[in-house]
Order: structure tokens, then C-alpha cells, then sequence
């Protein structure tokens, strides 16, 4: 029995329009990522460690400021029948003169964690952007997969029909029945596993964007934002990319952190003052001339002069010169890692915009042969496992095609990561963009208060 390729296209549209979302709520690869921009938790939560962040440097500020304390007490005692009553109100100024340069270094290495933290905060938003535009080509892969697995199986359907129908005319055999069904049963546990990967890629959509993923459409690549070559890519990492500016503002810490605990060795001095309201009454009155209430001040200075600490500041030098090392190396590390993600980047590039050429041509090739074994085996020159195997090529040229474009897409948004500019400036998001430098301006000199700048 013969089908027409009208019944056969008829077939593959129910399918595909059975598992397509409704067109009137098409959702663009750019806003998804504005939603996981907005929305993504671990984003935020990146952005909340870096307001906590910038409150280090009042709280290293606050080395160079006096602390204020109040203080009051009352006694009573009784001896031998005479009753003792005093009392004390008062207020002690405490305030650091010199403390061998620790609050300063404090306060710079407080700043440059601030750095730190906001390039780390960028690296974040690179990942996390990342994330998104690979979950979306994910659900869009899967469900067209899941598509193709349909029509396939609806394809294996009529032939199963064909072969049932040949063999009952005597034109086919029993043998070419068992080999359509087994081909069938084959899809269906195809289509489940299709659909069930799917469901998950959909998943994690919804986990990184915040929203359920509704009709995708499919996204350009990036060709305008990407550079000539892999050597201008290497270049703008190694100058632009986060995580290496992060790594060299956390050697700037470490190197603050040295001078701060070589402060620990040097003299220290401060100075207080206070002023309280005494009360005494004694009782029977023994007419002591100290009864009543009366007035006292005091000022005075405190030098102190380490001589030896048991070695532990000692240690704790040598431990931050240690420290310091390290995270020079660790700023080679970085480049190192990076230079690794641009190449990793540039070349999966290059070499999935020629498996999706080569898989074009492939699936045209195999469509045409699947066209002419049908032919052919209308005539009696081909059986149906010839057909079976051809639709079988062409459903896995037809897959292996829709991965290939999906990694050209993938693969440009990883170029753009590993350079350190997928970031809502510079993919141009219309979003409101988030400015660390107005929290921080907020709190770096507060000198009181409870409230965060967005009140809590």
C-alpha cells in the first residue's frame, strides 16, 4: 500500500502541533534572560553577600572612632550599725591614637574585598546568564526532539498498516510485520524517554529563569557581539575577564593584611576620658565630710609597647605573608582557567557551526534516500527493513541536527562568558541594572543606625 507524502506531512504536523505551546505566548531567548536577571535566587543571593560585604569597611572605620560607654552603679553596705550608700553615673571616652597603621590597613583591605567581591558578583551574573541561555536552547532541543520522536512514530505506525495490509494480499511477508512493529514498539519507548527528558530540561528552565518556559523561539547567535578570532577572544579575557580581576584585588587583601597584623608589633596609644556624678551617704549620720553628691573628671593617655606575644603575632605575620603568596598564584590560576574556557569555547565553535553544516546536508541526503527506498519498495525492488532503516537515518541525522544547532547558539554565548562580557550591559538587556556602588556609598561611612538603606 502506497502513502502520500501529503498523508504523511499531515501526520507529522498534528504531532508537532500536539507538543508545540500556543504561538501567542512566543518567549525570546533575550527575555529569558532578563527574567533570570531579575529573578534568579542565586543571583540575588550573590548580590546580598555583596551588601554584606561593603558593610566591612565601616566596620574597619570604626577603629579610627571613639567608643562611648555608660556606666552607673549603686552599693550598699552595713557594718557595726553604720549603713554605707553610694552611687555612680557616668560617661568614659575611649579614643585610639595610634594603633601601628592596623586600622589603616584594615580599611584598605576591607576596600579591596569590596572589589573583590563586586568582580565575583560579575562572574556570578556570567555563570547565571550562561545558565539560562543554555536551559533555554536545552527545552528547545528537547522539545523538538520529542517532536521528531512523534513523527516518527506515527510514520512506523503506517508502516506497521502497510505491512499488515501487504501480507494480507500476499504481496509481504510475516517477517516484514514482526520487523515494523518491533520498529514501532522501539519509538514508543523512544517518545517516553524523549518526552520525559523534556519535562526536564523545562525543569531546569524554570530553576535558573523563574518562569515556566512557554513557546521558545529559536535565537540568532551571536555573531555581532563575538570577535574575529580566538586570539582578540584570549586578549579581551585576559584584560576584561571577572574572575581575574577578582583574584588580583584579593592580592591587594592579602598584601593589606600583612602591614595589618605587622601593626600588632608596634606601639599602641590611646586615650580617655570621663565624667561621672558620684553620690555617698552614710547612715546614722557620722558627719563624714565625703557624704553628698559631687562631680568627677578625668583624662589621660595609655602608651603600650608589645615586647613578646608568646610568638603568636609572630605567626600570624609569617601566616599572612603565607596568604599573600598564595593568592598571587592563585590570580595564575585564573588567567590560566580562563584562557582554558575561551579556547574550550572558541573551538566547540567552530566545530559545531561544521557538524551543523554537515548535518543539513546529511539529513537532505537521507530524507531523498528514504524517498526513493519507498519508491522502490512500492515496486517490490526494496523490503521494508530497507525502509525502516532509511526513516531510521533520517530521524537521527534529523536529531543529531537539531544538538548541532543547538551548540552553535550554546557555544556562542560560552565565547562571550569566557571573554567576561555576558553581561546584561553588554548583551544590551532592557533591564533595570544593578549598581553595588549605591549601597556601598550608603554605609561605608555610617557612623549609626540599625536600618539597612532599603529599610529592614
Amino acid at each position: 500500500m502506497r502513502f502520500s507524502s501529503g498523508t504523511i506531512a499531515g501526520a507529522m504536523l498534528v504531532a508537532a502541533v500536539a507538543l508545540t505551546p500556543s504561538l501567542s505566548a512566543a518567549e525570546t531567548i533575550t527575555g529569558a534572560l532578563i527574567k533570570a536577571y531579575q529573578n534568579n535566587s542565586q543571583l540575588n543571593s550573590a548580590r546580598a553577600g555583596l551588601r554584606a560585604t561593603d558593610e566591612g569597611v565601616a566596620i574597619a572605620k570604626s577603629g579610627w572612632r571613639p567608643n562611648v560607654v555608660g556606666s552607673s552603679s549603686y552599693n550598699y553596705s552595713s557594718q557595726n550599725g553604720t549603713r554605707l550608700t553610694t552611687g555612680q553615673f557616668g560617661v568614659q571616652i575611649q579614643q585610639s591614637l595610634f594603633d601601628g597603621f592596623q586600622t589603616l590597613n584594615n580599611v584598605a583591605a576591607a576596600q579591596a574585598q569590596v572589589l573583590a567581591s563586586r568582580e565575583s558578583l560579575r562572574n556570578t551574573e556570567q555563570n547565571i546568564l550562561f545558565n539560562a541561555a543554555t536551559a533555554y536552547m536545552d527545552v528547545i532541543r528537547d522539545r523538538h526532539v520529542a517532536e521528531l520522536t512523534q513523527q516518527n512514530l506515527q510514520f512506523l505506525q503506517e508502516q506497521v498498516r502497510a505491512a499488515r495490509s501487504r501480507f494480507e494480499v500476499g504481496e509481504g511477508t510475516r517477517t516484514d510485520v514482526a520487523q515494523a512493529e518491533a520498529s514501532r514498539s522501539a519509538a514508543e519507548a523512544q517518545l517516553t524517554a524523549a518526552k520525559a527528558q523534556a519535562l526536564t530540561a523545562a525543569a531546569t528552565y524554570r530553576q535558573i529563569i523563574g518562569d515556566e518556559p512557554g513557546n521558545l523561539k529559536v535565537p540568532a547567535v551571536m555573531k555581532k557581539l563575538l570577535p574575529k578570532n580566538l586570539d582578540a577572544a584570549v586578549a579581551v579575557a585576559a584584560a576584561e575577564h571577572p574572575a581575574i580581576q577578582a583574584s588580583e584585588h584579593l592580592v591587594d587583601v592579602a598584601g593589606f593584611s600583612v602591614k595589618s597584623a605587622e601593626g600588632s608589633l608596634l606601639p599602641q596609644l590611646s586615650a580617655s576620658a570621663t565624667v561621672a556624678r558620684n553620690y555617698r551617704n552614710t547612715s546614722p549620720d557620722t558627719f563624714a565630710t565625703s557624704d553628698g553628691t559631687y562631680n568627677s573628671a578625668s583624662i589621660g593617655a595609655t602608651l603600650t609597647v608589645p615586647i613578646y606575644q608568646g610568638g603568636r603575632v609572630s605567626a600570624e605575620v609569617r601566616q599572612s605573608k603565607e596568604q599573600l603568596g598564595q593568592a598571587r598564584i592563585e590570580v595564575d590560576v585564573s588567567r590560566d582557567q580562563v584562557l582554558q574556557a575561551i579556547t574550550s569555547a572558541w573551538t566547540q565553535y567552530m566545530a559545531a557551526i561544521q557538524t551543523a553544516t554537515a548535518n543539513r546536508q546529511l539529513v537532505a541526503a537521507a530524507q531523498l534516500a528514504l524517498n526513493g527506498v519507498i519508491e522502490e519498495r512500492n515496486v517490490g525492488q526494496r523490503t521494508t527493513l530497507d525502509v525502516l532503516n532509511a526513516q531510521a537515518d533520517v530521524i537521527s541525522g534529523q536529531i543529531s541536527l537539531a544538538s548541532s544547532e543547538r551548540d552553535v547558539v550554546v557555544a556562542s554565548y560560552a565565547i562571550l562568558s569566557a571573554m567576561g562580557r555576558l553581561s546584561a550591559r553588554g548583551l544590551g538587556l532592557q533591564v533595570s541594572e544593578y549598581k553595588p556602588q549605591e549601597h556601598y556609598d550608603a554605609v561605608k561611612d555610617k557612623w549609626f543606625g540599625l536600618r539597612t538603606p532599603d529599610g529592614r
